[in-house]
């Protein structure tokens, strides 16, 4: 399979989701009210059992034992990404037999040691589309830089006090297929990462993902509002019923420490999941805050994929006028 060989394939099937989760997700995983079974904050219908790493989805109807599958169906990662992932980014995982007693305590957060310069993440960014003033705004504003281990972009999410309290790993290879994503141990989702407005804003627009806080900025070129991303989303399968919609912790905490903001714009991607997040958000906060849909005008589209495909345009006619 491109990206990855058969033996990164067969190490990752083998890791269990049990011991991913108590390692590399201590934060999100507690005891649930049955002996020997455990549950995620993030999604309180996901229970897994301690001992045989059995999991169910309960809203979606889905199910696994091993961590690929987890990293798949739960956290939304292509199949490559996700062998990428447990077989080169994370050391070998240490099966356990956890008990609630022997519960992990959360790591404390703590952001990645920076890189000397931001070059791939320019280099990464600018091939994804992104504005040049973009990324230079975001490096100053200390919400972006480069990691020295892996140089993966760090997205970081502060809060009020300019304190860090969150921060997402994206990979800069510039093949999507083998891109690495993950947050960073003890990352509090209640400070996503935001590009804030110039000046006092009344409005707040909320995206699935960082980039697509970026690329949306390089379309549109404006700073009149906050640009919130949503440090993804969670909807059931096509043709599931859920029964349930949980707030998005980022934007709920916003709304707390933006009193004055009272206009909501929804910027999901247009697909399934993002229709779906869409409609929900706007159901939850209708009638208290005005609601404007801003979903990508092409079915399945993201604003990184416009955003890319802006710049790609770009080049062309650029090289287009230099051989005339």
């Amino acid at each position: 399979m491109p990206g990855v060989t058969q033996e990164q394939i067969s190490a990752a099937k083998r890791i269990r989701a049990i011991d991913f989760l108590l390692q590399y997700r201590p934060d999100d995983i507690v005891p649930s009210q049955c002996r020997g079974e455990f549950q995620l904050q993030s999604h309180d219908s996901f229970k897994i059992s301690g001992e045989t790493s059995l999991w169910h989805w309960k809203s979606r109807d889905i199910g696994g034992k091993s961590a690929l599958d987890y990293l798949i169906h739960v956290e939304g990662m292509r199949f490559t990404e996700a062998v990428l992932l447990l077989s080169d980014q994370i050391p070998a995982v240490v099966r356990t037999v956890p008990s609630p007693q022997q519960m992990p305590k959360p790591k404390v957060f703590a952001l990645p040691e920076p890189a000397a310069d931001n070059r791939r993440v320019f280099a990464y960014l600018l091939h994804r589309g992104i504005d040049r003033k973009v990324i230079s705004d975001c490096i100053r504003a200390g919400i972006l830089y480069e990691s020295a281990r892996f140089h993966n972009a760090v997205f970081v999410g502060r809060d009020e006090n300019g304190v860090p309290r969150y921060a997402f790993l994206r990979g800069t290879l510039t093949n999507a297929e083998q891109s690495f994503r993950a947050e960073v141990a003890g990352s509090d989702k209640r400070y996503g990462f935001c590009l804030p407005s110039e000046g006092e804003s009344r409005r707040v627009a909320v995206y699935e993902a960082a980039i697509e806080v970026l690329a949306h900025q390089s379309l549109e070129q404006t700073y009149d509002k906050y640009r919130l991303s949503l440090g993804g989303i969670y909807a059931p399968k096509e043709g599931v019923s859920a029964s349930s919609f949980k707030k998005p912790a980022a934007l709920t905490a916003f709304l707390e420490r933006h009193p004055n903001i009272c206009e909501i714009e929804i910027c999901t991607n247009n697909d399934h999941a993002g229709r779906w997040a869409a409609e929900h958000i706007r159901k939850e906060y209708e009638g208290q805050y005005r609601i404007i849909m801003n979903l990508p005008d092409r079915e399945g589209a993201d604003y990184g994929d416009l955003a890319q495909e802006k710049s790609k345009e770009r080049a062309v006619r650029q090289r287009a006028a230099l051989s005339r």
